[in-house]
């Protein structure tokens, strides 16, 4: 039984060092990595880097292997993400952000018309 699930966490563990690839596709159809945050990947970058410096301690070649991959996929996901960055500080809200204010600017106008009127 542990070695099916030894298969099964490498195999997923690789899936996962491969995931950034759907984030990158996205970045790269859009030209923009706006929507991106540069701090959750590199969080994860670190925490790449400490399991694959905990995988060579204890000579395990699983950890290795997918950290590595997870490594080179996140630096590449990174350099992307910053290569796409908008200029300056604009940032574009998102589209929860924009319903809320138009729902409450509409709300704002019809307390205010009523007011008004009466």
């Amino acid at each position: 039984m542990s070695s099916f699930f030894a298969i099964a966490a490498g195999t997923w563990g690789l899936l996962m060092a491969l995931s950034p690839l759907l984030q990158i596709r996205t970045i790269l159809r859009v030209r923009s990595s706006a929507g991106v945050s540069i701090g959750y990947l590199s969080v994860l970058f670190v925490g790449f880097v400490l399991w694959f410096s905990y995988g060579l301690s204890i000579g395990n070649p699983v950890l290795i292997f997918t950290n590595i991959a997870s490594l080179v996929m996140g630096a590449i996901t990174i350099t992307i993400a910053l290569r796409f960055r908008p200029s300056g500080r604009q940032v574009t809200p998102s589209r929860s952000w924009a319903v809320d204010s138009t729902a409450s600017s509409s709300l704002e106008r019809r307390s205010h018309s009523a007011a008004n009127t009466g």
